[in-house]
Formats: structure tokens, sequence, C-alpha cells
């Protein structure tokens, strides 16, 4: 999926996707919208007294591991998380339609799985690089992190373009992307300290998004995440990279490719 679309799904507007023959696998277009997306809603089975059953939608912050398993960090106040621990199965809708003139001809998908908790520090840390404001309550006692065993997706990629998928099919291979995800804090700390200036090129040229203190916060086979105070950006590679070498290769391409738009 394009970076523009990637882009536009954080910025509230999502670029017209190309024809039908032009597209990637249903699969791989449902994990670009995932991937691109801070926010979600998040569909439990509702436990409060009288209203045992009720579906009940709520909006939720989310990130993603390498491998694209949604990542939430939930209350255990919330009726959400009450919920969950009485029935782990959750949806999730990530909707790309915003700013759309005509939201029913845009990409939304949504993900069909089971919630549990996760205690991997990397997996938190992923989440704060792309929530820092969670870092002020993440260290409370009530709060969680979860992780979404995908087992099915429904996306619509466009009006008539609708597919049922497995989870699978939505998930990057995990073996794929542990080489990446090993060397990733290694890669962000490189890039921010040695390579601000080019994190700024690479905002401003390639995705359009001007202003000063653009960071990286997280890299993955598909693409990088960057932030700027409340703005959050994602610009997908031309291929897959899948070790420190060739996410260098990829950096340096873009780079370039930023600063010869100057």
């Amino acid at each position: 999926m394009s970076s523009a679309l990637t882009e536009g799904a954080k910025r509230g507007k999502v670029t017209a996707m190309a024809p039908e023959s032009a597209q990637p696998p249903p699969g791989t277009q449902a994990r670009a919208l995932v991937r691109a997306s801070e926010r979600a809603t998040l569909a439990t089975s509702l436990r409060r007294e009288g209203l045992e059953g009720w579906p009940y939608a709520s909006l939720v912050l989310v990130a993603t591991t390498p491998d694209a398993v949604p990542l939430l960090l939930l209350s255990d106040l919330a009726d959400h998380s009450k919920n969950i621990a009485q029935d782990a199965r959750v949806s999730l809708l990530f909707d790309g339609t915003a700013g759309l003139a005509e939201p029913l001809t845009g990409p939304r998908v949504s993900l069909l799985g089971r919630a549990s908790e996760t205690r991997d520090e990397a997996q938190l840390a992923r989440y704060l690089r792309r929530h820092p404001s969670a870092e002020s309550y993440a260290q409370f006692k009530d709060f969680r992190l979860y992780r979404v065993a995908v087992e099915a997706a429904h996306l619509v990629a466009g009006f008539g373009r609708i597919h049922w998928l497995q989870g699978g099919e939505v998930l990057y291979p995990s073996a794929a992307a542990a080489a990446l995800a090993a060397a990733e804090r290694d890669i962000l700390a490189h890039m921010n300290q040695d390579h601000k200036e080019a994190l700024a090129l690479i905002a401003r040229h390639l995705l359009g998004l001007d202003g000063a203190g653009w960071a990286m916060t997280g890299i993955d086979p598909e693409g990088i995440e960057l932030r700027a105070g409340g703005r959050a950006a994602r610009l997908a590679f031309a291929e897959p990279v899948h070790d420190a070498a060739q996410a260098r290769a990829a950096l340096v391409r873009l780079s370039r490719e930023a600063r010869d738009k100057t």
C-alpha cells in the first residue's frame, strides 16, 4: 500500500486507491491499514449487569508488533477490560475512510481475534514510542498491555472490493521479522541521534509534513514510523527489509530521495 495512503490514514485523509489490478494482495492491504492506524474501535461482549452479551464498542489507541499483531494498553477499570476478562474474543475496526467525500469508497478492516495480557517489555516499549503520552499511566497497577491474536479479518478495500481473510494472511511472518525486531532499538537510536536532518527531510519531502523535531519511533519490515510532538506518520518501504543491513540500505535510499527533492 502506498505511503500516501498510510500517511493519509494518520492525518484523517486517505488517498484514493489504485485500480484493483494494481493492488497488493488483500492481506497486505489490510496489514498496511492496521500498521498506519493509531486508533481503532474495539468491540467486546458486555458483562455489565442487565446488559450481558450486548456488543460494546469503545475507542482505543493501538500499536503493532513487528509482525503486525495489534497491541492495546487498557485499564482494568474500563468496561472493555472487564469484558475481555470474561470473554477474550474481540474485534478491532481500523477505519481509513476519514476525509473522503464518499466514505464508503474508502478502506476499512475489522480484525477478529482473542486478547490476552502480555508482559513483553519490548512490546510495551514499542507501544509507548507510538503513544508517548501513555508513559504517564503505563506503570499504574491497573493498566495492562494486551496483544490480539488475529484469527480472521474482513477487509473492505473500497466499493465492491470485499474480502474475508484468515489471520495468517494479515500478519507478517514472525520469523522474517525477528532479526529486524532485535535490531530495532539500535536503529532508532542511530537515526535519532545522528540523522535528525535526514528524518526531517524524509518527513517534508516524502510525506509532505513540515516542522522540526521529527523522530523515528519504529521500524518493521514494511516501513518506518515517525513522530513530532502530537503528529505521527508512516512511510512504507518500496520492498520489505529483514535485518539491520537491509534497513540501513533502505534508509539511505529514502534519505537520498528526500535530498534530491530539495
